[in-house]
């Protein structure tokens, strides 16, 4: 093989290499919390298009108070696991308690159940269009395996490959010293 061709794959196995650990740190990343309050999550409807895109990552941090304008993301209730990520569009206080009427951007009608503050899991901090995709990939029994098993078994073949060089190596190395003890004894 050519020093071109081997440079070539060498770059290639790197590259794959670096985008299935980043992915990986992105499932879990998703999956755990992240120090300092924050949560990412993955936008599953065009809802809030085109300020965010479907498939998009969030990730939202915990403030005290949240403003109209704002984006944030909420769980209703603890039947319904899928957290829903819109914009403020009106706010009153209630006996000292804020409520919050939202609305996704590509929505002709505000959401029908008002949110209370102890149901936000946060503002929308960041935004990285159609990660989400990728993510949600993984999160799948065979994302889930070509992110682990593949990326394993490819570091596996590289060091056996390298253990056996070592040992063609060693293994020349010990016939030649037999060889010249050889020559020497004669």
């Amino acid at each position: 093989m050519k020093i071109r061709e081997i440079k070539f794959f060498k770059i290639c196995y790197y590259a794959l290499l670096a985008i299935l650990i980043s992915l990986a740190l992105l499932f879990i990343g998703s999956m755990v919390p992240i120090p300092g309050n924050y949560k990412m999550m993955t936008v599953l409807s065009g809802s809030m298009e085109p300020a965010i895109k479907t498939g998009s990552i969030v990730v939202s941090k915990s403030f005290n108070n949240y403003k109209i304008g704002e984006v944030i993301t909420f769980q209703l209730s603890s039947a319904n696991k899928t957290p829903t990520t819109h914009r403020i569009a009106e706010m009153e206080v209630i006996e000292g308690n804020p409520l919050y009427t939202t609305k996704g951007d590509a929505n002709n009608a505000v959401d029908r159940e008002e949110v209370r503050k102890e149901q936000i899991i946060g503002k929308v901090v960041l935004n990285i269009p159609f990660l989400g995709f990728a993510v949600n990939f993984v999160k799948k029994p065979i994302g889930f395996l070509l992110i682990i098993i593949f990326p394993a078994g490819i570091i596996i073949l590289d060091e056996v490959k390298k253990i056996f060089k070592e040992v063609k190596k060693k293994k020349k190395k010990e016939k030649d010293i037999e060889k010249e003890s050889t020559n020497q004894d004669e």
